[in-house]
C-alpha cells in the first residue's frame, strides 16, 4: 500500500500580483478556512458560499474585507495581517498560488475549486483585459513589485486562448505554476482529511446540494438553507456585484459587473474547432491522467459517468 506524502511548501510563487511568501510564518488558528483556487475557476463565489456560512445567511457588505485575499500584492500584507488578527468569528482566507507554494497546515480546512481550463481561459481572457489602468498601475507600484509591460491581452478570446493554453501568456508573472501543474497538485491531496475539492460544473449544476457539501465538511448547519443558497445564486451575486468584487468599482473597465461577467460554461464551444477540441483533451490526459482530466472537464458528476460506463 503506498502511503501519499503530507502536502509541504517546496517552491514561491512571485509575480507582479501575487507573492507567496505572505503565507511564511502566517498565524493560523485551527479553524481557519482557506480557499485556494487557480485564478477564474470561480473563487469569489466559493468565498460568497463560505462566508454565507459562517454568517448563517447575513448580508455581506465586502466580501475581501471579510475574506482578505492574502497573497496578493494589493493592499499590504501587514493591513490584511492585522485585519485577520482582528476577527473574531472563524476566518475565510483567499489565496491563488499552488499547493506546494503555501505554508500547509493540517489543523485547518482548505477547499480548492477547479474548472474546465478552455472556460477559465475564457473566463480570464475577459477579466484581463478589463483591468484598469488604476488597478494595474496600483500592482506596478506595489512595495517590492517590478515594472513590466502592459500584462492585459488583446480583444481576441481565442487568440488569447492558444497563448494561455501553450504556456505564452504569464498571468501571474514570476515563477507562477501553469494550470495543470496547479490543478495536478491539489488533485493529488484530494484524499487528504483536511481538503475538500469542488468543481465548478457541479456548482453549476446542484448549487444546493454542492453548499450542503460544504456545509458538512465545514461543520457547519445554517439555520436557513434556503436564504444562504439564494444569496450564492450567480443573479444575487451579479445583482449585488458592487458591494461583492475585490477592488470595487475603479478595478475595471465597466465596473464591478464586468468582474461577474456570465458565469456560464462553454463560451469557447463555437469559437474552437475540432483540431483544438481534441489538442486540449490530449493536453488534459497527457499532463493530469484520465481520471484528474475527466474529472477538470466535467466536475465530479462527469467522473462518475465516466467510472460507470
Amino acid at each position: 500500500m503506498t502511503t501519499k506524502a503530507t502536502p509541504r511548501k517546496t517552491r514561491e510563487n512571485q509575480g507582479w500580483i501575487w507573492d507567496s511568501t505572505a503565507w511564511n510564518g502566517f498565524p493560523f488558528r485551527n479553524d481557519d478556512i482557506v480557499v485556494a483556487t487557480y485564478a477564474k475557476t470561480g473563487t469569489t463565489w466559493m468565498q460568497q458560499i463560505v462566508l454565507q456560512l459562517i454568517f448563517d445567511g447575513a448580508e455581506i457588505e465586502n466580501i475581501s474585507g471579510h475574506s482578505p485575499w492574502l497573497d496578493s500584492r494589493l493592499p499590504p500584507l501587514q493591513e490584511k495581517l492585522d485585519r485577520l488578527a482582528a476577527q473574531t468569528h472563524r476566518r475565510c482566507i483567499k489565496t491563488h498560488p499552488a499547493l506546494d507554494c503555501l505554508v500547509y497546515n493540517p489543523d485547518i480546512t482548505y477547499i480548492y475549486v477547479a474548472r474546465d481550463g478552455r472556460d477559465v481561459a475564457w473566463s480570464a481572457h475577459n477579466h484581463y483585459h478589463n483591468m484598469s489602468d488604476t488597478l494595474i498601475s496600483a500592482f506596478l507600484d506595489a512595495p517590492g513589485n517590478k515594472r513590466i509591460p502592459d500584462p492585459r491581452p488583446g480583444p481576441d478570446a481565442h487568440e488569447f486562448y492558444r497563448t494561455w493554453i501553450s504556456g505564452r501568456y504569464d498571468i501571474g508573472g514570476g515563477t507562477r505554476p501553469d494550470f495543470f501543474d496547479h490543478v495536478r497538485g491539489w488533485w493529488d491531496a484530494r484524499d487528504t482529511p483536511n481538503i475538500l475539492l469542488v468543481h465548478y460544473s457541479d456548482l453549476v449544476a446542484d448549487l444546493p446540494g454542492q453548499i450542503r457539501r460544504i456545509a458538512a465538511f465545514l461543520g457547519i448547519e445554517p439555520s436557513d438553507w434556503d436564504i444562504v443558497t439564494s444569496h450564492c445564486t450567480f443573479d444575487y451575486m451579479k445583482e449585488n456585484a458592487v458591494r461583492i468584487v475585490p477592488f470595487g468599482e475603479i478595478g475595471f473597465v465597466g465596473g464591478s459587473r464586468t468582474f461577474i461577467n456570465k458565469g456560464t460554461n462553454q463560451r469557447w464551444r463555437d469559437v474552437l474547432n475540432e483540431a483544438e477540441v481534441k489538442a486540449y483533451r490530449q493536453l488534459a490526459q497527457d499532463r493530469l491522467g484520465p481520471d484528474c482530466a475527466a474529472w477538470l472537464e466535467a466536475g465530479w458528476q462527469g467522473l462518475e459517468a465516466r467510472a460507470g460506463k
